[in-house]
């Protein structure tokens, strides 16, 4: 993996497991310069990326982290905005301290790390946003108000930022999959059990698994492709809303009328009438 002028060099938030290490193990296997950054201390086990612990909540860390990538690999390619938290909850259960966490991490999160980078990019002339948002994003099921909240708003803040920053020479990528297996189960917010059993069980029985997903993200950046939908599920969800809405109305009805049963209570339908 080369970039015009050298070796590529990647910076993945949230890269010591889950989607984020498999993007990085990738990367350097293919010969790219990468720094992992996250919360946990550096692995053992941690593949040849530099290795640097990042809160991506914090500014502070931010400028800390843009200004080593700007010492050890004298600029950047690429920066994937991985990290991030999986939350779910119907809306009467998730509390405001539940809202703000879930936005904090997976909207400012990005965008503290966009605002990090562009300066970088655009005195590069170059350079390339790669937000990992989710299917949630684009297709918004029952009891998930807070996190397709938060995903739709990375989906709109990497609309906003092709157009604005393409005539910089700055090219985004926003990535929507649909469940794979990772760690992220263990981020679910326990709120709202039933929710969070929900979310835990889409997660553990996906068939994909996050090397997949990586293998065709990888391949979608380098096409400079915009919105990257890893996964046949993905793709299938999206045009089904976009292309057969009375279809996609009714599986998400379906959805409502089994988390309403899943409380205890009857379907709509199946309540008898008032005489």
């Amino acid at each position: 993996m080369t970039r015009r002028h050298g070796t590529l060099r990647v910076l993945i938030t949230g890269g010591a497991s889950g989607l984020g290490a498999a993007l990085a193990a990738r990367y350097t296997a293919g010969g790219a310069h990468v720094m992992v950054a996250d919360l946990v201390e550096a692995p053992a086990n941690q593949n040849p990326a530099v290795y640097q612990r990042l809160d991506i909540t914090s500014v502070s860390d931010w400028t800390d982290i843009a200004s080593r990538v700007g010492r050890e690999f004298g600029g950047i390619d690429i920066l994937i905005n991985n990290a991030g938290i999986a939350a779910g909850g119907r809306i009467e259960q998730a509390d405001e301290q539940h809202w703000r966490r879930t936005l904090d991490v997976n909207v400012l999160g990005a965008v503290n790390g966009c605002r990090a980078f562009v300066p970088m990019f655009k005195q590069q002339g170059h350079g390339h946003i790669v937000n990992i948002a989710s299917l949630a994003g684009l297709v918004h099921p029952a009891a998930m108000s807070s996190y397709n909240a938060s995903k739709a708003a990375v989906v709109a803040l990497s609309e906003t930022l092709r157009y604005e920053l393409r005539p910089w020479g700055i090219d985004v990528s926003v990535v929507c999959p649909s469940f794979f297996r990772s760690n992220l189960a263990a981020s679910v917010d326990d709120g709202d059990p039933l929710a969070g059993e929900l979310a835990t069980k889409l997660i553990d029985r996906a068939p994909r698994t996050a090397d997949d997903v990586a293998a065709h993200v990888i391949e979608s950046v380098e096409r400079k492709q915009f919105l990257v939908l890893p996964d046949r599920p993905a793709r299938l969800a999206y045009w089904t809303k976009r292309l057969a809405g009375p279809i996609y109305r009714r599986q998400m009805n379906d959805l409502g009328a089994k988390i309403r049963c899943a409380e205890g209570h009857p379907r709509v339908s199946d309540e008898v009438k008032p005489k």
